[in-house]
């Protein structure tokens, strides 16, 4: 499928799908938790990006990640212009994936490498859903090299562009969260 026959398939399909080299994947229906915590990342985001230059988007907007690359991640904040009627953003300076069961391998290995290559992205956040775990991958300079660290407990999250900071409690506000023990997380190449 190219991207021009995607884009008109996505204008009339009821379900979303995200577009990568030619190949479509529909996204499934999230669960309340996932919801919750992409909400409190979203609202927080949202009340601080205020009517400065930046925009929020939560995952009903698609991001241009390549010229054959488009996501839809469950929350963006882009701080360049978007038209009223576009339906693509591009030139975010944050995105931040929640995981869930079907998506956390992409989210930690697709997704990264793609985000990464975003000239205008500044950090990347992978929130975990099972348990108060956030991957935070971010440049210090737009074009430097890229560096990663996990924030568990009761961390804070650096989220540039809007020079604020989320909490582990502002991210898993009303959530409840399984009693499970999980492997620890495999270390990726930054």
């Amino acid at each position: 499928m190219t991207v021009e026959e995607y884009f008109r398939f996505e204008e009339s399909s009821p379900l979303r799908h995200e577009y990568v080299s030619g190949e479509l994947y529909e996204l499934s229906g999230n669960t309340s938790r996932h919801i919750r915590i992409v909400m409190n990342i979203g609202t927080r985001l949202f009340t601080t990006a205020g009517d400065g230059p930046c925009q929020v988007y939560l995952n009903q907007m698609r991001l241009g990640v390549a010229h054959d690359k488009y996501y839809y991640p469950d929350v963006a904040v882009v701080c360049t212009p978007v038209g009223d009627l576009d339906v693509v953003a591009r030139d975010a300076c944050v995105v931040v994936e929640v995981t869930s069961p079907s998506t956390a391998r992409i989210d930690r290995g697709e997704k990264l490498d793609a985000y990464r290559r975003l000239p205008s992205l500044q950090s990347y956040l992978i929130v975990d859903h099972r348990r108060r775990r956030v991957e935070r991958h971010w440049r210090d300079a737009l074009g430097g090299a890229w560096q990663r660290e996990e924030i568990v407990g009761e961390g804070r999250i650096a989220v540039p562009c809007l020079d604020v900071e989320l909490t582990l409690d502002e991210i898993y506000r009303r959530v409840e969260l399984p009693a499970v023990g999980e492997p620890d997380v495999v270390e990726y190449e930054v």
